[in-house]
């Protein structure tokens, strides 16, 4: 073969070659995986992804969604492994924390900084995914938790005011049982939805400072702060507050039993208003908000909520397309998007304020005036978390034993804290 034929085979060498490595970095594949399905907002979320890859032809977004509950023990054993996504959501605080200390998250302080998100992010948001001095969690929303309810159920009982206090609450309740319907729906099926009557209670009679301790292993369920506060959510299920069976239906059942008129309020996040507004419920006309009431007005008064966000594995096979998949996130009109879509607060600041519908506008606004503490299970470690969650469906399916529970609850304490 004449050197000039094997000059033109090099050639064409490279250039395939090069075209290849072209296509390969047009299609770097990024894998992500997430909790967000069904009706906690897949479809936003699909749609979010599919603007990525549009707008960035190099990358190409692997998009993998978990169901919410399964995700919570999955996700744990694909990091514990050597395949991890290159990026995953997570809930800021103590469920970070804990994979943190596991030396298995990516600081991101240098990328926070670069991508200017002091500017747009609240400090308190910041902070929740904070850990060690270290930015590990980037927020991409916040949820409040509070009674989301049925204005024409309400108004058919003959309530006009929103109670603000334990004892208008109770007056309320009782108006509503007289009326003949269900004062509050509750699905814990999934046991998750029941804690949040714990965090208030708990947050309302002890105190936030003392729920903090409780979560840290510094309090114990055996103290006697827990048991008064589960009195006062004993109160409410011995006057027969509760629709009945609260843990054969989910969550999104719940919110059903409220937007059919069959109950008139349920605790929960903000996102009920992303599956509301989805089914055609009209914000204000068909569903409103009010914070949980004061109960002891001594106490300083916080709010319950979620921070969802995203992580990075330390062992990440594409930490830079993950990087420029969290700028996508972030900017303003896709968390736009993502807030309407979903039912929750954007994480930025930089979104129209005026996008949001009245109620979600109530939520920021009470948010913006109290401090924030994360759910229970965000609040504790996994192992703590699943000893609770027992807790609070074993209590709302028989709540006269709920002394015995805490017993067992300290057990599951002691193990994790080292009692």
């Amino acid at each position: 073969m004449s050197k000039r034929r094997i000059f033109h085979l090099l050639i064409l060498a490279v250039i395939v070659l090069s075209t290849n490595a072209v296509l390969v970095g047009a299609q770097s594949e990024v894998s992500i995986v997430h909790y967000y399905s069904d009706a906690l907002g897949q479809a936003t979320m699909a749609g979010i992804l599919e603007g990525f890859n549009a707008a960035n032809p190099e990358y190409a977004v692997v998009d993998n969604s978990a169901g919410h509950e399964d995700f919570k023990t999955q996700i744990l054993v694909t990091i514990a492994g050597n395949n991890p996504p290159d990026i995953f959501s997570y809930w800021a605080g103590a469920r970070t924390q804990f994979i943190v200390d596991a030396e298995r998250l990516t600081p991101l302080d240098d990328w926070w900084t670069e991508t200017g998100l002091d500017e747009v992010v609240p400090a308190g948001v910041k902070a929740a995914g904070t850990h060690n001095g270290h930015v590990y969690n980037v927020p991409m929303n916040v949820h409040v938790v509070g009674f989301f309810y049925n204005p024409k159920v309400m108004e058919a009982a003959g309530i006009t005011e929103m109670p603000a206090t334990w004892d208008e609450f109770l007056t309320v309740c009782e108006a509503l049982k007289a009326s003949g319907v269900a004062p509050i729906a509750l699905g814990s099926r999934n046991r998750w939805p029941a804690q949040y009557w714990f965090d208030y209670t708990v947050s309302r009679t002890a105190g936030p400072e003392y729920r903090t301790k409780l979560m840290n292993g510094e309090a114990k369920y055996s103290d006697p702060e827990v048991q008064v506060a589960m009195e006062a959510w004993k109160q409410l299920t011995d006057a027969g507050y509760f629709a009945a069976d609260a843990n054969a239906y989910d969550w999104d059942e719940a919110a059903n039993m409220v937007a059919n008129g069959d109950a008139a309020m349920t605790l929960m996040g903000t996102w009920i208003t992303g599956l509301w507004n989805a089914n055609g419920l009209e914000p204000i006309t068909d569903y409103d908000f009010f914070p949980f009431p004061v109960i002891d007005p001594e106490i300083p008064v916080v709010v319950h909520g979620s921070i969802d966000g995203w992580v990075i594995p330390t062992n990440a096979k594409n930490p830079d397309g993950a990087k420029a998949l969290l700028a996508w996130m972030l900017t303003p009109e896709v968390q736009q998007t993502w807030a309407l879509g979903q039912g929750a607060l954007a994480a930025s600041t930089a979104i129209d304020q005026t996008a949001y519908n009245p109620v979600m506008a109530k939520a920021a606004a009470y948010l913006a005036t109290v401090d924030f503490l994360s759910g229970y299970d965000l609040s504790t470690t996994p192992p703590m978390a699943e000893g609770g969650l027992d807790m609070f469906a074993m209590f709302m399916n028989d709540p006269a034993g709920y002394v015995d529970y805490l017993a067992e609850t300290q057990l599951v304490f002691d193990d994790v804290f080292g009692g």
